[in-house]
């Protein structure tokens, strides 16, 4: 994530910030820029414009519910921005449920951060019977024996609300065995398997994804069963990301893209604060020294952006020790996995739009 500051005051400014807490002004994000913006009131009710340019926005409807602080053109005819109008479905506003969305959305508002910046393509679903673009459903459970389970089909992304729910996604990252369990991981994961279909599945780098992550025509709900039953082989950690990476190579995929947003996401953020791991001389022969100096996403060769992420992991999962935390990012990146995300890579650059 980028470093934003207020263009009236300097302040430093969240990426989710709707006001900046020194001046007062108005700030929204701009999505065709990247930018966050500071704002003056237009002469329109609900018009602003850039403090330093003369664009003209309104702000997404859903910045009514303080889960959006994206803008919209003014000539544009839509009333959602590009993030909200993937939504084709949120939960009914109780006040349990809007904290729930809240946190959904901010956390989705990131995802589709990280999608502009990779250059992605992003199409929203036109009507619901249609197969190509995406979409989300933000679900409640109708009861104990009708759960909504989180997935993807078909560019449809379901997420059961309960995920917002602090104490219930941590019962089921324990129930589960994971070391790693939150909402943007969830979006990272699922998102993994629209790219799939949109990158993968029709084209002529499926010969690529097979020799990497295996042939996906294996049965896919047999294959999820015998992982729920056996667990993972012994040796999961050397071909793996995750223990759950071995129950399918569509899993496979999905754990190994979204760890990729991970390194990127994440990278990306030092770059702006100018992080630099320097351990000393004395720890020169590990090589856990580097100075995290270049954005991540302009980076072509893979093995600089591992290069980058394994001594800012190391830093960063021993500050978190030193706070009585579980580790930061608690995964070992083995070689074969390297290769996985370097093909993941390698294929997102050769499908800008």
């Amino acid at each position: 994530m980028k470093l934003y500051t207020c263009g009236k005051c300097n302040n430093l400014l969240y990426f989710e910030n709707s006001f900046c807490l020194s001046c007062n002004h108005s700030v929204g994000f701009d999505a065709s820029r990247l930018e966050l913006i500071t704002l003056l009131p237009g002469k329109l009710h609900g018009q602003y414009s850039d403090l330093s340019e003369n664009i003209h926005y309104r702000f997404c409807q859903n910045s009514a519910y303080g889960t959006c602080n994206w803008l919209v053109d003014e000539n544009d005819s839509n009333t959602f921005c590009l993030a909200c109008s993937l939504n084709r479905t949120i939960p009914i506003l109780t006040d349990k449920n809007a904290e729930r969305w809240k946190r959904i959305e901010a956390a989705k508002h990131r995802l589709v951060y990280s999608l502009l910046k990779l250059n992605l393509p992003i199409k929203p679903k036109a009507h619901d019977d249609d197969k190509a673009g995406l979409a989300f459903d933000f679900l409640v459970d109708v009861s104990k024996e009708k759960r909504v389970i989180t997935g993807h089909e078909n560019g449809l992304i379901t997420l059961n609300i309960e995920e917002a729910d602090e104490a219930e996604r941590v019962k089921n990252k324990l129930d589960l065995g994971e070391k790693y369990r939150t909402l943007l991981g969830h979006f990272r994961h699922e998102i993994g398997h629209y790219y799939w279909d949109v990158l993968v599945k029709d084209d002529n780098s499926i010969d690529s994804f097979r020799n990497f992550f295996g042939n996906e025509n294996q049965d896919y709900s047999e294959s999820l069963q015998r992982y729920y039953t056996q667990g993972p082989p012994g040796d999961w950690s050397i071909h793996f990301i995750s223990p759950y990476a071995s129950s399918h190579p569509w899993e496979d995929w999905a754990e190994s893209w979204s760890h990729y947003m991970h390194l990127m996401d994440t990278l990306e953020t030092a770059y702006y604060f100018g992080l630099h791991v320097n351990p000393g001389e004395q720890n020169i022969a590990q090589n856990i020294g580097h100075n995290m100096n270049r954005d991540p996403y302009t980076i072509e060769n893979f093995r600089e952006v591992i290069e980058s992420w394994l001594p800012l992991m190391f830093a960063v999962n021993s500050l978190n020790r030193s706070m009585g935390h579980a580790d930061f990012y608690p995964f070992v990146i083995a070689e074969q996995v390297i290769h996985k995300l370097e093909f993941i890579h390698n294929l997102c650059r050769n499908n800008r739009t």
